[in-house]
């Protein structure tokens, strides 16, 4: 976890979520007071987790929660009067807010954070793996309408377009990408 929100207007909770912080391996926490200078934040920086103290100053802080779920892949806590949990805790646990009881107990708040850190880490894994598999099928769609030129243009059949993007791509130390753009550059116009 590299950069943590605490969004908070007394400075008694900022300094226990600090402390509680200072255990794990962070290299920044950012401190704002409402929610205004949070959202700027939020949308200027990216970080691996916010933590929202409620009541803010202009706002409750359970729409800042909210926007936040909806603009960044934070782990998000919402800490809340016990006797608003229920409430709040059902307006926003749809957009994945994991809501905390205040008084907060160090315990709990620390498991909150690791349950946290463990879950993001899990859907960046997930986002990486599906980016790659994006990246697969953009190629495969490339080199599949590359066979088609060659197919239409060369008279090829497809196993001929396929074994010459395959031996074009190894004599010129390309990949099958690189060879299949080049190909259409040079027979869709």
């Amino acid at each position: 976890m590299d950069n943590v929100l605490i969004v908070s207007n007394t400075s008694a909770t900022m300094g226990i979520i600090s402390d509680l912080l200072r255990s794990e391996k962070i290299k920044r926490i950012s401190i704002t007071q409402n929610g205004s200078e949070a959202r700027r934040d939020i949308t200027e920086n990216d970080f691996d987790l916010i933590i929202i103290d409620t009541p803010l100053p202009d706002e409750l802080g359970d729409d800042l929660s909210l926007m936040a779920s909806e603009k960044t892949s934070a782990g998000i806590i919402l800490i809340v009067p016990a006797e608003d949990l229920y409430d709040i805790n059902a307006s926003v646990e749809e957009s994945g807010v994991f809501v905390l009881p205040k008084p907060l107990s160090p315990e709990f708040f620390y498991q909150s954070v690791k349950l946290l850190t463990a879950s993001r880490r899990r859907v960046m894994l997930l986002q990486n793996e599906n980016h790659r598999l994006q990246k697969k099928i953009e190629e495969i769609r490339i080199v599949d309408r590359a066979k088609l030129v060659l197919i239409q243009v060369l008279k090829m059949t497809e196993p001929q377009a396929q074994h010459y993007i395959e031996k074009q791509s190894m004599d010129l130390r390309q990949s099958r990408l690189v060879t299949a753009e080049n190909i259409l550059r040079t027979y869709e116009h």
